[in-house]
């Protein structure tokens, strides 16, 4: 999106376009008019004619005496001046051109335009209303915004910012499209964390050639973790810790309980990354019992089947 100011003070002549108006490169938006603007190109317009024809005058003085330079008529020191002074009336012509090209620069700022090809998602002038120039002045007449490909902006947690690389895939959702999500990536990364936050801010490129997604909308983003290699997450309440270090209870295709020593990469709080000791296939016991011992038999039943086989209380 870019806010759209005015370059030259004055009044809102004429409005072209309003919010939800899709624009081209170069469009006219609105018209002002300036009149402080267009009193100063006529003066300035004035002097230059008035030191043009100084400047013609200064030549021709010079060309009427340089001649009787050799009859001596005239001293050397005059002519000297002469050309002096033509120099000085050249020189005050070459100003005055600057600055008559300088207030027809501005005068052509009087109509704005569309700087790219967007939408209008904001129109802050009316017809009528005095317009100061510059940013600084106060609010923008206009912002358009290219919702042809949109910017994402999301706040990764620490704990998470290094997994999540440029080129990682992500998903966007918003709830104008329940069940639908939309593909993004992440392009740039702020590649520091806010001490306020503990987040790393990154960016994500949303193609949105349909215009189906607004600009300045609230979005729900999942980031595709799935390249990350070599770690598991588990609950922290699997983690057996005893005499013989760290390790997890897992059940093997015989149905019989199987202990591995493990290495935490990352304590995530309700989850523990692991870095080796388990593998993608293995069946880890989130909460097992104390009684646990190597070689048991576990039963893996459903959550359906754990309720059915509960007694009911009369």
């Amino acid at each position: 999106s870019a806010p759209i100011y005015a370059r030259v003070s004055g009044y809102v002549k004429d409005w072209k376009v309003d919010i939800g108006a899709s624009v081209k490169a170069g469009q006219t938006l609105a018209e002002i008019e300036a009149p402080d603007q267009d009193q100063q190109l006529l003066q300035a317009k004035a002097d230059l004619a008035n030191a043009k024809s100084a400047e013609v005058l200064a030549d021709i003085t010079l060309k009427r005496e340089r001649p009787l330079l050799e009859s001596r008529t005239v001293a050397q020191q005059e002519i000297d001046q002469r050309v002096a002074d033509l120099a000085s009336k050249q020189a005050a012509v070459n100003s005055g051109e600057a600055n008559v090209e300088r207030l027809e620069v501005l005068s052509a700022y009087k109509t704005v335009a569309a700087p790219f090809d967007g939408l209008i998602t904001a129109r802050n002038t009316d017809v009528g209303s005095l317009i100061s120039a510059g940013s600084s002045a106060g609010q923008a007449m206009f912002v358009v915004s290219d919702v042809h490909t949109l910017r994402v902006y999301i706040n990764v947690p620490q704990n998470y910012a290094p997994d999540v690389k440029l080129g990682s895939q992500a998903t966007v959702s918003v709830p104008e499209y329940p069940g639908r999500s939309f593909p993004a990536t992440i392009v740039a990364s702020a590649r520091s964390v806010d001490i306020t936050s503990g987040t790393t801010q990154m960016q994500l490129s949303v193609d949105n050639a349909k215009g189906e997604l607004m600009p300045g909308a609230y979005a729900n983003v999942k980031v595709d973790l799935s390249g990350v290699a070599g770690t598991f997450r588990i609950p922290v309440s699997a983690l057996i810790f005893d005499e013989r270090g760290l390790r997890v209870a897992t059940v093997g295709q015989d149905n019989r309980a199987t202990f591995k020593t493990v290495t935490i990469a990352r304590d995530l709080g309700n989850e523990i990354e692991l870095a080796s000791g388990v593998a993608a296939d293995d069946h880890v016991i989130a909460t097992p019992p104390d009684g646990l011992a190597e070689g048991d038999e576990v039963h893996i039943v459903k959550l359906s089947q754990a309720k059915e086989a509960t007694p009911k209380v009369p």
